[in-house]
């Protein structure tokens, strides 16, 4: 782990700290509204034409004040800025008290909306994440529309497309930290590194790498092999720029693993300059609140069923109740050897259904 970079989303970070995992994140799904429909998004079958009332700011603000360790906020959909009125009335007062609270924020959107939607929140958010899978405006009007329920044509995408960039640019140019995601999948294993040079032009000071696991709304989609997981990320290692932070996460690589290829990808990325891999935060550090039901997740695309519900119940007690579940207890490893703390849920599905990961070590 590269100890000069600093990423308070980590779970590692406050499992060091507080010797077990606490609840130091809180991610809010705040629309189920969007104007994209992508192929590989992980909350598509939850997004709507219309939707109801949310519940009251001052409801999530108090269940908010309750939490002891709170460290960071994330701000998720649908797209967030896609409905003004709710990003004036809802949205930027909740991330104003994050910033009155000194707690970092974070918005996941696709930019692909007015420029001033964004202008309006930029003062009150840290990290800017937006999800980039094209190598042009080709790919985005494949991908990003592979699952709309009515056509859109080459040249709506297209506009989308170009003030997406527009908007990145102009952000990172005011001084905003943008930070791009990218998934390893079936369409974008080979082109990684023409992805991660359009990531670096837009003025991306992170780009940010997972590979994608077929799961809820991208159920469908073929499941990469291993072998070529651990291609793309050697490719993106070589030909990366040195300059731009490159964050890895549910990696399926562990430095406790049988094959010494995966071991061997995990020490490169442990010594690489400017690279981070980080711990999945979902249940280990962090609670995703429905605003519109108050229901509270482990996270905001799995098949876990809710943990509780704002109306009865704190956040941190929730979270409490959560490290007693079964499967976090399969997975609540954590080997300070290798500064790791145990594999996502869907990883350890995927790959891993017969390992026990409390009884496995680092080969170091």
């Amino acid at each position: 782990m590269n100890v000069k970079i600093f990423d308070p989303w980590d779970p590692i970070r406050s499992l060091e700290r507080y010797g077990k995992h606490v609840l130091t994140s809180v991610e809010f799904t705040v629309t189920n509204l969007c104007n994209m429909r992508c192929e590989h998004c992980a909350v598509g079958d939850a997004l709507v034409q219309k939707e109801g009332p949310r519940l009251p700011l001052d409801v999530l603000l108090a269940r908010l004040d309750e939490v002891e360790r709170l460290q960071t906020i994330s701000v998720t959909g649908g797209e967030p800025s896609y409905d003004a009125g709710a990003l004036r009335d809802y949205i930027v007062p909740l991330l104003q008290y994050a910033k009155r609270r000194g707690v970092r924020t974070q918005i996941n959107t696709n930019l692909t909306l007015d420029f001033g939607r964004y202008e309006t929140l930029a003062p009150y958010i840290d990290v800017f994440h937006i999800s980039y899978n094209y190598r042009g405006p080709e790919d985005f009007h494949r991908i990003g529309f592979a699952n709309a329920d009515r056509h859109v044509g080459e040249g709506t995408a297209r506009k989308m497309y170009d003030r997406m960039i527009e908007n990145a640019r102009r952000l990172a140019d005011g001084g905003a930290f943008v930070s791009a995601e990218s998934m390893i999948n079936y369409r974008t294993h080979e082109n990684i590194v023409d992805i991660h040079r359009a990531v670096v032009e837009m003025g991306c000071r992170r780009h940010e790498v997972h590979p994608m696991y077929p799961s809820a709304f991208a159920r469908g989609l073929p499941m990469l092999p291993k072998e070529n997981l651990r291609k793309a990320i050697g490719t993106l290692l070589d030909e990366r720029d040195p300059a731009v932070w490159m964050l890895f996460g549910t990696l399926p690589f562990f430095a406790c693993g049988d094959d010494p290829q995966d071991r061997a990808l995990v020490r490169r990325l442990a010594g690489e300059p400017n690279v981070t891999v980080r711990g999945d935060p979902d249940g280990r550090n962090r609670l995703n609140v429905n605003t519109f039901t108050g229901d509270v997740t482990v996270t905001d695309f799995s098949d876990v069923p809710p943990v509780g519900n704002l109306a009865n119940d704190r956040l941190d007690d929730l979270f409490d109740r959560w490290t007693e579940h079964e499967l976090q207890r399969k997975v609540s490893c954590h080997c300070p050897a290798a500064g790791c703390c145990g594999p996502n849920l869907l990883v350890a599905d995927m790959y891993y259904r017969d390992v026990d990961f409390m009884k496995r070590k680092a080969i170091l």
